[in-house]
């Protein structure tokens, strides 16, 4: 037992060295401008331009959930006026940018990991490798500066809408002074606050692109590896992003919030 869980163990740093090092290596590239940008175009038209139906539904009905959730609460203490300050900046620091980060991963992470595993077992990746291109230039580098490009502005996307369908809910079918609710809001929301889910957003994009071209350009062999393969991807993306959230909010509220 000592023995199987030392090897997990070190099997989870190795993999982590790996995709620390997989990642250095794209930003290198990119930084290099060792990319085609007709692929990295394709890239956020695929990520950004077509996820946007899912984050925005998903945005709008958060919104309208939780400004009907806060009012059930505020509406006993006599505070219904604050509902949407409340609902802003839950969507601004939090869940704008980790429902989105979610979704992306659901949806772009499980595509770029079936992808890349395709092109491995398929030996295409050993192909570029014989036509001297790296396949870290050619498929992971266009992948992780789109989505390091299209995650945030999902991000604003969603939070924005997130805080218009909130205020038609809170206006419309709750029955409240949209005044009160627009000053409080605007009051209580902060451009840190705004600022703190946007730098998520680019963590997140990081971890997305990265966890999922790294489980793509390592999955086993035939169709099973390939499905293998895709479902990591998507719960590490998953896991990880709900672990540095908690780790990065704080370094955040250290440096936004209680510098002043």
């Amino acid at each position: 037992m000592a023995n199987t869980a030392d090897n997990t163990i070190k099997e989870a740093l190795a993999s982590l060295a790996r995709l620390t090092y997989l990642f250095w290596e794209a930003m290198g590239s990119i930084i290099a401008k060792r990319f085609r940008m007709r692929d990295l175009v394709e890239q956020i038209h695929f990520i950004g331009v077509k996820s946007q139906s899912v984050v925005l539904l998903t945005g709008a009905f958060t919104g309208m959930v939780m400004c009907a959730q806060f009012y059930i609460q505020f509406h006993k203490v006599k505070m219904d006026s604050a509902v949407m300050s409340v609902v802003s900046v839950a969507m601004c620091r939090e869940l704008g940018a980790v429902l989105t980060a979610l979704m992306v991963s659901g949806r772009v992470g499980a595509a770029m990991a079936a992808q890349l595993g395709t092109m491995k077992v398929t030996e295409q990746i050993d192909a570029l490798r014989t036509l001297a291109t790296h396949p870290t230039d050619y498929l992971v580098a266009p992948r992780l500066l789109a989505t390091l490009i299209a995650l945030p502005l999902l991000t604003a996307e969603a939070i924005a809408l997130g805080m218009v369908s909130g205020m038609i809910v809170a206006v419309y079918l709750l029955g409240l002074d949209p005044v009160f609710l627009w000053t409080n809001m605007v009051f209580y929301t902060w451009s840190e606050d705004v600022m703190m889910g946007l730098i998520k957003a680019f963590i997140f994009a990081g971890i997305i692109a990265t966890v999922s071209c790294y489980k793509g350009m390592n999955c086993g062999q035939g169709a099973e590896g390939v499905g293998r393969a895709t479902t990591q991807a998507v719960v590490t993306s998953s896991i990880i992003i709900l672990i540095s959230n908690f780790f990065v909010t704080l370094i955040l509220n250290k440096i936004l919030i209680y510098s002043d």
